[in-house]
């Protein structure tokens, strides 16, 4: 089931998730099967649980051929269809700026300082723990809903300018009904 996706101004999306934990339920599965077809319906790369309302330690990220960077192949195996529960990061190295924009605050992007490299440890439907590298377009895409889940928003990582340039034409969005 499509599920609608929250936009900038809803709190949940600036609050830490509570964790997971409850593994192996009926809930959960329909719950991971509703973030990914909610995020291929909206042609994202990834979807954390705060985008539709909830305030659970839960991501999806789905990164295919046509999504991904030459520098990710050697990631894709384990990203095509990736669930995270309750991830932490471990480790990043290096550094890449590129365009990142998010389904909660669609129609506008910015470039982003993010590491190159990133190491996760997160629990998966079983409740089994898992580690997971990945690089470039696949790295971002874990950090960006990895910080979903601590109530960080990608307008924290852009210039001041930049940020507020773009709150200013959501508060005239929101003023003419067309955001919400």
């Amino acid at each position: 089931m499509i599920r609608k996706i929250v936009k900038y101004g809803d709190p949940v999306l600036e609050m830490t998730c509570e964790p997971v934990t409850e593994f192996n339920t009926t809930g959960l599965d329909e719950l991971v099967e509703d973030m990914f077809e909610t995020m291929n319906d909206a042609n994202g790369v990834g979807l954390a649980a705060p985008q539709i309302g909830l305030s659970k330690s839960l991501a999806v990220v789905g990164i295919s051929s046509d999504k991904e960077s030459k520098e990710s192949k050697e990631s894709k195996e384990s990203s095509d269809r990736l669930i995270l529960i309750n991830p932490k990061m471990l480790t990043t190295e290096g550094e890449q700026v590129d365009m990142e924009g998010c389904l909660s605050v669609p129609g506008f992007s910015a470039p982003v300082k993010r590491p190159w490299k990133v190491t996760i440890r997160a629990q998966g439907p079983t409740g089994d723990w898992f580690e997971l590298a990945g690089e470039g377009l696949f790295a971002r895409a874990l950090l960006h809903e990895n910080d979903h889940l601590n109530g960080i928003l990608f307008l924290k990582h852009i210039s001041r300018l930049k940020r507020e340039m773009i709150l200013r034409k959501i508060r005239k969005l929101r003023r003419n009904g067309e955001w919400g």
